[in-house]
């Protein structure tokens, strides 16, 4: 069915293509009342429309999930079907971005099939590939797989400058946005408050708003702080700070010590100083994106994209300042949870960024 979606989906871009060429004709058909343009429209139409299932049935049409568009999973799904897409008639693959809540709602959708590939934390594609916490239902994703990993993420927390808050346990029982359902950051959220101990009536005021809303519902009083997994720097803490003052809150102490020491993807992290004009470093814990897909993808499309993405990997980071720092080495070397799919493994091994003995 999936396959078959693809082909009608190729059939219409085609199609659609020759009906602007014909509507073309058309219009200087009337212009000039010339009979032999609207004949020589119609010949357009009707050649091309039988060709265009062949043009489909030579393509691969594939889709990536990201998450919301001030974030880094947009523009780094966007720039890697940009890139695929320059070279589609040598290789037959055309990709296209499409929005999402994030990790949890990529990974239900590459797993049901609706999508092909999607950027999600760390934390979870462990859980996603094991079946714990909210994947438990549905069970272990034993056909996960990883393609690349990327920058890192780091809980971040912004309040307004003027606010009584200066920890992160000021914020019990205030109107904090944990990010959109199904969301990284929801469901990270829930580990943190759970290993500082915080209860129901603790979260009562909790709000899921998309990050495309986040900075003007902070700067107009509708919510007292937000919470986001996200790469640094980031346009949404800017946006914010272009419409009001605002502080970040560190996240340390004995229970993120506890949480990371109980989890192998959370990992110290920290906002540099210099970023948002801050004096000093702020502390808090992170994850690290990555980008996966499932073991049913062809290893020929899997090769593609990740060559792609390595063949212009300076216009890849230039795209969004937090991957300004990704190296090559980085594609490769976080050990992630579910194994490198054979498309992306047998080209990190031809590449020597990575062992040839051993699979990671």
């Amino acid at each position: 069915m999936k396959l078959q979606r693809k082909q009608d989906l190729g059939i219409r871009l085609n199609t659609y293509s020759v009906f602007e060429m014909f509507q073309s004709a058309y219009s200087a058909a009337s212009t000039r009342k010339s009979w032999q343009a609207i004949c020589w429209g119609a010949a357009i139409l009707l050649v091309a429309s039988v060709a265009a299932p062949t043009y489909a049935d030579d393509q691969h049409f594939i889709t990536i999930g990201t998450a919301g568009v001030t974030g880094v999973y947009y523009p780094s799904g966007g720039a890697t079907c940009q890139i695929v897409n320059r070279s589609r008639r040598d290789h037959g693959i055309r990709c296209s971005v499409e929005t999402a809540s994030g990790s949890i709602s990529n990974i239900n959708n590459i797993r049901s099939g609706n999508l092909d590939f999607g950027f999600v934390q760390s934390d979870w594609q462990h859980h996603a590939f094991l079946g714990t916490s909210v994947f438990e239902e549905a069970g272990p994703f034993k056909d996960l797989r990883s393609v690349f990993s990327l920058h890192n993420e780091v809980a971040t927390v912004a309040v307004r400058a003027g606010s009584e808050f200066t920890e992160f346990n000021d914020l019990k029982g205030k109107k904090v946005n944990i990010g959109a359902q199904g969301s990284g950051s929801a469901a990270t959220w829930a580990d943190l408050i759970g290993s500082l101990g915080w209860t129901t009536e603790n979260q009562k005021q909790l709000t899921t708003l998309q990050t495309s809303g986040l900075a003007d519902a902070l700067c107009t009083g509708r919510i007292d702080a937000y919470f986001v997994l996200i790469g640094h720097p980031a346009g949404l803490v800017k946006d914010t700070q272009e419409q009001c003052d605002i502080r970040l809150l560190g996240i340390d102490g004995e229970a993120v010590t506890s949480l990371q020491e109980q989890t192998p993807y959370y990992r110290p992290a920290e906002i540099p100083a210099g970023l948002y004009n801050l004096d000093e470093p702020i502390s808090s814990f992170g994850v690290v994106a990555t980008f996966v897909t499932s073991v049913k993808m062809p290893a020929n499309i899997v090769a593609t994209l990740v060559s792609s993405v390595f063949d212009h990997f300076d216009t890849f980071t230039q795209l969004h300042p937090a991957l300004s720092d990704l190296t090559l080495m980085d594609l490769a070397a976080y050990d992630m949870p579910a194994p490198l799919h054979p498309g992306a493994l047998k080209f990190f091994h031809e590449k020597g960024l990575l062992p040839q003995n051993g699979a990671k």
